[in-house]
C-alpha cells in the first residue's frame, strides 16, 4: 500500500468525530504512528463503543511502529526543538518516512524539513 501522508492524533480524532474539514483527506491512505494509537486508545474515561470505533479506523490505517531510525530522529527533534515527547515522534516518522505530516496543531510548523500540512479548523 502506497502511504500519502501521516495522520497526527488530532487528524484521527477529527475523523472520528465526523469533522468536515478532513472529509476530502479520506479518500487518502494514511500512516499511523503507534503513539497516536495510545494516545486515542488510552484517554482515560473511554467508552467501549468509542475503543471499537478507534480500532476500526486504526486498522484502516498502516500503523508505523517504533523502529531505529525513528527513536534516532526523535533524539535530533528533541536535541533540537523544545517539543513534547509524542509529538517528536509522531513529526520523526515523517521525517523518516519522507512523507507529509497533516495536523491542525500550528506547532509543528517550527520544525525544519517537515512537510506540513496544517489544516484550519
Amino acid at each position: 500500500m502506497k502511504i500519502d501522508f501521516i495522520a497526527d492524533t488530532n487528524f484521527l480524532i477529527y475523523v472520528h468525530e465526523g469533522n468536515k474539514t478532513v472529509e476530502p483527506f479520506l479518500k487518502y491512505n494514511f500512516g499511523v504512528s503507534f503513539v497516536s494509537e495510545i494516545e486515542l486508545l488510552g484517554f482515560k474515561g473511554i467508552s467501549n463503543a468509542d475503543v471499537i470505533k478507534l480500532n476500526e479506523l486504526i486498522n484502516d490505517c498502516f500503523l508505523i511502529e517504533w523502529n531505529t531510525k525513528i527513536k534516532d530522529q526523535t533524539i535530533q527533534l528533541k536535541r533540537k526543538y523544545t517539543i513534547k515527547l509524542p509529538d517528536a515522534i509522531i513529526a520523526a516518522t515523517s521525517l523518516v518516512y519522507q512523507l507529509p505530516l497533516i495536523t491542525a496543531d500550528k506547532g509543528f510548523s517550527n520544525i525544519e524539513d517537515l512537510d506540513l500540512i496544517l489544516i484550519e479548523l
